[in-house]
Formats: structure tokens, sequence, C-alpha cells
């Protein structure tokens, strides 16, 4: 499954502790990271200081579901779910 364009779902609902390009601490779930575009594109797709969560991040049917909220509502269960 490829990423849904404009979707920005796995950059929002999930935390991540790690340093991020202009989020040096992280970014709690629920937060829009701040490289996400206003078309919900990350800026820093490619970028080499992504952190491993980013970078191996994959699409998968039972994570993004049929839609943006699906995958919203999935990833805040899993984040919710993991804690």
């Amino acid at each position: 499954m490829q990423c849904r364009s404009g979707c920005g779902a796995c950059c929002i609902a999930p935390s991540i502790t790690s340093p991020l390009p202009n989020m040096p601490q992280g970014k709690p779930a629920g937060v829009r990271c701040f490289n996400l575009d206003k078309n919900n594109l990350c800026r820093a797709f490619g970028d080499p200081s992504r952190p491993e969560f980013c970078l191996e991040f994959k699409a998968m049917e039972t994570v993004c579901g049929k839609d943006r909220q699906q995958a919203l509502d999935n990833l805040i269960w899993l984040e919710n779910a993991t804690c």
C-alpha cells in the first residue's frame, strides 16, 4: 500500500519521542508535526535527520484503513494501547 497523499495521520496521531527536524524534543500524541505542510505533506520527507519512527513507518491497510479518518482513529487507538 502507498501512503494516501494528503493524509498526514501518522504525523498527527502518534507521539514521537526522538528529535524531528524543527522539533528537537519530539512531539506528543495528537499534536501536528511542524514538518507537515498545509496539504498534509511532510516537508522533511527524505531528510536523513528524520527519526527511525518516520523512516520505518509503512502504510498498511490494517493501520491506514479506508480513509484519513479511519487512519487517525486507528493510530490514536494504537497510541493509547501502547502507552
